[in-house]
């Protein structure tokens, strides 16, 4: 068969890209409108009846990480909805533990999204694998932030929690999924965990995967038709030339029914590896909470911990770097990837205090320069306010990286960054992510995670405020709010 025509059937023709049809409609918002009411009804608009789509026509499936940040936000105004929203996600896994990047909502047609079912072909080329056969997913995966999610959803309302069995379920599913990745994409030796594509890290197109993407020959353009670009500015997505690596890298995976180990991409990215350590951290609480010991998962963590900062702290860049496996070394970009191990209570002093360095610094100019925290170096020649991970701010890594701050007991930052996320957020009208600079909104606008990790820090505002009496409305200089509870990232 012609390799081009492996690499996707192409359709002939292309109706209009799938949007969900609206929620029963409910008053437009006010200027005066509060902040969680505008976040509620966007996730209420993107709600399908059994999980959140990121975005009603861009991103017209369930994404895997995305779910997971949802969830986090959803807590907060149906924990039920919260628990549902993961539960639908993991009924998706592999028999080999992988939860898929995403989750295809069979109701949506081919063309509303590529590469859709028809290119991943879960069920035959992922069989081996042990893909399920009653849903269509893809065969890449997402940052491992789901157990920290389903700790923080039944912290939300434990009783109701406990009343469904929701950690005794998904905790068989959460730990397979971590020795998927513990012992099948360790694929440097070191101890950490590779990507095998840009896809799964998540940052798509950012300037740390240029390096290991040359070597990539792209997919011959007629090959595939991007359905990205009927909804997105083309100088605010990923280039044709990126992507037709991306579709390379992802139908050789496919074509070797996605077996670990021989493709020509490999890093291993601080992000990524961080989100595992979290995850870790919430899997011994969930394994307590259920009765268990989780003493051999704090001490995994702890290991985690020590092989990323030996194999990918760099002490010149002051922060971490990814390392590329099969091209050698550490990668000299400086992504927001490398700021975001500030989360992990376990980092050495030294390293948490140079990340802070650098957030504040010259290349991501947090508190002076921007608004938000870039997704790339500012200084860097490839940095692009506009253009997707390669410059713009998103709300889910300046979350994060409000945890890590508070963690590390920075908490004038912290209360500066959340202000950032909730003034930016409600502004843009909940934006995919802003430019760093003006804070205007880029690609699409009602985002998912975007409406819900807002509506997480708000509540973390407002549980402030109560505990703080008498100190004003300004979220800054209230009282310390006590995360002990979420998953020994506090």
């Amino acid at each position: 068969m012609d390799r081009t025509a492996q690499l996707t059937a192409r359709p002939t023709e292309y109706g209009i890209a799938y949007a969900p049809p609206a929620p029963a409609a409910s008053p437009a918002p006010s200027p005066t409108t509060p902040l969680h009411v505008r976040a509620a009804r966007v996730l209420e608009a993107n709600w399908t009846g059994t999980s959140t789509v990121p975005s009603r026509k861009l991103y017209p499936h369930q994404w895997s990480w995305d779910s997971a940040f949802i969830a986090i936000g959803l807590r907060h105004l149906s924990p039920l909805r919260a628990q549902t929203e993961l539960e639908t996600l993991l009924a998706a896994q592999w028999a080999d533990g992988r939860v898929p990047h995403i989750v295809f909502n069979p109701s949506v047609p081919l063309d509303a999204y590529f590469p859709g079912p028809d290119f991943w072909r879960s069920a035959t080329a992922g069989r081996a694998a042990g893909a399920p056969r009653t849903v269509q997913t893809s065969g890449i995966v997402q940052p491992p932030v789901h157990a920290l999610a389903v700790w923080l959803v039944h912290r939300a309302d434990p009783e109701l929690s406990r009343a469904r069995g929701f950690l005794a379920r998904t905790y068989p599913r959460l730990a397979a999924w971590h020795r998927y990745l513990l012992h099948r994409r360790d694929l440097g030796g070191g101890g950490l965990v590779s990507v095998v594509h840009p896809w799964e890290q998540g940052m798509d197109n950012s300037p740390c995967w240029d390096a290991p993407l040359a070597r990539i020959a792209p997919a011959p353009a007629r090959s595939f038709r991007r359905a990205d670009l009927d909804h997105g500015a083309p100088e605010d997505r990923p280039t044709d030339l990126d992507y037709g690596r991306y579709v390379r890298l992802a139908a050789d995976y496919r074509d070797a029914r996605y077996a670990d180990g021989g493709g020509e991409f490999a890093v291993e990215d601080p992000a990524f590896n961080a989100l595992l350590i979290a995850s870790e951290h919430a899997l011994a609480r969930i394994a307590g909470e259920l009765g268990a010991a989780g003493t051999a998962r704090h001490a995994r963590a702890e290991r985690l911990t020590a092989a990323l900062v030996e194999r990918l702290w760099s002490p010149a860049a002051g922060m971490f770097l990814c390392r590329d496996l099969r091209g050698g070394g550490l990668i000299p970009e400086r992504g927001v990837s490398g700021l975001v191990p500030l989360l992990l209570p376990g980092l050495p002093g030294e390293a948490a205090a140079a990340l802070v360095r650098t957030l504040c610094g010259p290349h991501f100019g947090f508190g002076h320069r921007t608004r938000l925290v870039p997704s790339h170096d500012l200084l860097g020649e490839a940095f692009d306010p506009h253009r997707y991970w390669r410059g713009p701010a998103w709300f889910n890594t300046a979350w994060l990286l409000e945890r890590g701050l508070r963690t590390h007991g920075e908490r004038a930052l912290a209360d500066a960054l959340r202000d950032a996320v909730l003034e930016l957020a409600d502004g843009t009208g909940f934006a995919e992510y802003v430019d760093p600079y003006t804070g205007e909104a880029c690609g699409a606008t009602g985002f998912g995670w975007t409406a819900a990790l807002a509506l997480d820090l708000h509540h973390e505002l407002h549980q402030e405020l109560l505990k703080s009496p008498g100190q004003g409305v300004s979220p800054s200089g209230t009282g310390t709010f006590d995360r002990s509870d979420e998953g020994g990232v506090r």
